[in-house]
């Protein structure tokens, strides 16, 4: 019995090498899918990426409102909100996931340009939810900003 618990440990410590890759590429992968996102928003403006990203049962929290929800909302409000005078820009320094690999979210910084990047009109913080869709592409459910960065003290 002994030795047959003993066979069992290197491929416990194998399987578990393997999930932690697994996780590891799963997080790599949702920090890529938040730069496409950020790409997509200074090519084709931030409405088109925004609509692209959002799950059906996608939330919006901003300032001064009521939580934005689902798809149809947020292209409602932003159908409302044209997105030619400004460029918005973000760069997610963090992501995890769950470990089932279906639930993860990121965070990071952005910045609101006038067209071109000429001129730095706003920046702040972001998070974002995202879940898997069914055929596996991340889609965010969540996501909420915080308007204004102050130099960090040394």
């Amino acid at each position: 019995m002994r030795f047959f618990v003993l066979s069992l440990f290197p491929l416990l410590i194998i399987s578990s090498a393997a999930a932690q890759t697994n996780l590891q590429k799963g997080k790599d992968l949702l920090l890529k899918a938040d730069m496409e996102f950020s790409r997509l928003s200074q090519e084709k403006g931030s409405n088109e990426a925004f609509l692209a990203f959002a799950s059906d049962s996608a939330v919006l929290l901003r300032k001064n409102s009521y939580p934005v929800e689902g798809k149809s909302a947020i292209r409602s409000l932003l159908s409302r909100r044209p997105d030619t005078s400004f460029v918005l820009i973000w760069k997610p320094v963090f992501a995890d996931i769950a470990s089932s690999g279906e639930l993860g979210y990121t965070y990071g910084t952005y910045e609101v340009r006038t067209p071109g990047g000429l001129k730095l009109t706003g920046e702040g913080t972001y998070v974002t939810i995202w879940k898997r869709d069914k055929n596996g592409r991340w889609k965010f459910v969540l996501d909420a900003g915080n308007e204004g960065l102050r130099a960090e003290k040394k």
